[in-house]
């Protein structure tokens, strides 16, 4: 699963934040590593975003044993303006919905 980053130039649709978000939604005791292997960043930049996000209240997280466990703030409305009244919920069933259809055509192609 260890995927190193891969540079990107340019912009794109998802920002960094929303994924790590959608990483945390998928697996609420996921590891920083694996995050950052998901998503392509690095251990560093996900402990930032984790940290912006907390910050902005859309994300909580405590120790059990030698895990954290992350909870999602699912009614926070997202920080833009234009995405109001939008909210971490409503962001996260489109991201989640995508996923799912990712992960069912991948399932096709390797059947």
């Amino acid at each position: 699963m260890e995927r190193a980053p891969e540079p990107h130039a340019g912009w794109t649709f998802l920002t960094n934040h929303s994924r790590v978000l959608a990483a945390i939604a998928e697996d609420h005791t996921t590891r920083v590593r694996d995050i950052a292997a998901r998503c392509r960043l690095t251990e560093r930049a996900v402990q930032k975003i984790i940290a912006d996000l907390e910050e902005g209240g859309y994300l909580t997280h405590s120790r059990e044993g030698r895990s954290n466990v992350y909870r999602i703030a699912p009614d926070r409305v997202l920080r833009h303006p234009a995405d109001a009244p939008a909210t971490v919920a409503e962001l996260l069933s489109v991201l989640m919905s995508h996923e799912a259809g990712h992960t069912a055509a991948t399932a096709d192609q390797d059947a």
